[in-house]
């Protein structure tokens, strides 16, 4: 096994634990936040390495420490590959201050956001991810979701075995393109989703559909027309694809239901609201909705009262 360390300095402010928060009912063999140390597997250049990254920083003054381990010596070129998937997956390059100015009218978000103060909201390694993703959790729940989501990925991802455990890496394109329906649907996906999932890939793995080009759009509406225009994409999963993938703020879910739950009861005494109220409530929020939207999910995660 070969280890390598590497250490970035996230521009701050940066909270390394609240960001990492959402992954602490990980699986510990995919992905999971536990005891101060954010480990997943990630794939450079074909090469398998296990990401451990720990805070020896201060939200403040943010350092991280990373360690990468694998079964194969890592070039340099490989090294700033990791470094840049590190960036990306908690937005370290993001400076937060205009959010914070943008939202100090929004008394509710305001007192939220100096409670979370340096909540940075996690971002796929890639737009496939975040995409299937949000295929697999379509009208179910998100607990259930998640359960499919591990299956798959133990069933389909490659695996890196390192002192006597194994991990799993998120599925490439190529791979789910392969997968019967039957496989799939035996890891409790419906026939339609399963559709779905393997016509997406062959898109991709063929290269009919480039889906990181979204990244470089200006126009986050133009990101989601093109993305519901795919079969199996609706408006909502189009956003969520958006938010969870490419760094794009403005991109909010407002057909959420847990969403439209959490902003409800910081807002609107638990009333039930639609798509359109919610929207209307981050309307202040500008350019920074998607953010401010992750905020609350948050915010509701710690137990934060309204």
């Amino acid at each position: 096994m070969f280890t390598e360390q590497l250490t970035l300095k996230p521009v701050a402010p940066f909270n390394f634990d609240l960001s990492s928060k959402i992954f602490s009912d990980g699986d510990e063999q995919i992905r999971m936040y536990a005891n101060g140390k954010f480990f997943q597997v990630v794939n450079l250049n074909g090469k398998l390495a296990l990401l451990i990254l720990g805070s020896i920083g201060t939200v403040e003054a943010p350092e991280l420490c990373t360690e990468l381990k694998s079964n194969q010596r890592l070039t340099e070129e490989e090294k700033k590959q990791a470094a840049n998937i590190i960036t990306r997956l908690f937005n370290l390059n993001l400076d937060p201050k205009p959010f914070y100015e943008t939202i100090k009218k929004d008394p509710t978000l305001n007192r939220i956001s100096k409670e979370l103060f340096g909540l940075r909201s996690p971002t796929t390694q890639t737009v496939y991810e975040a995409l299937v993703d949000s295929i697999i959790e379509q009208q179910i729940s998100l607990r259930v979701a998640i359960g499919l989501e591990r299956r798959i990925i133990r069933e389909f991802g490659a695996a890196i075995s390192l002192e006597g455990k194994t991990y799993y890496a998120y599925p490439i394109p190529q791979t789910l393109a392969k997968a019967s329906l039957e496989a799939l649907t035996k890891c409790g996906l419906s026939h339609r989703k399963a559709e779905y999932v393997t016509e997406i890939s062959h898109l991709i793995a063929t290269g009919e559909l480039d889906l990181e080009k979204f990244k470089k759009y200006e126009d986050t509406a133009k990101v989601v027309e093109e993305l519901d225009a795919i079969r199996g994409v609706g408006l909502w999963t189009a956003e969520l694809t958006v938010l969870r993938s490419m760094q794009k703020w403005d991109a909010m879910p407002a057909d959420d239901v847990g969403l439209r739950r959490i902003i409800a009861h910081y807002y609107c005494k638990d009333e039930k609201i639609t798509a359109t109220e919610a929207r209307e409530i981050a309307d202040p929020w500008g350019t920074w909705r998607g953010l401010a939207a992750f905020y609350f999910v948050v915010a509701e995660l710690v137990g934060l009262e309204s």
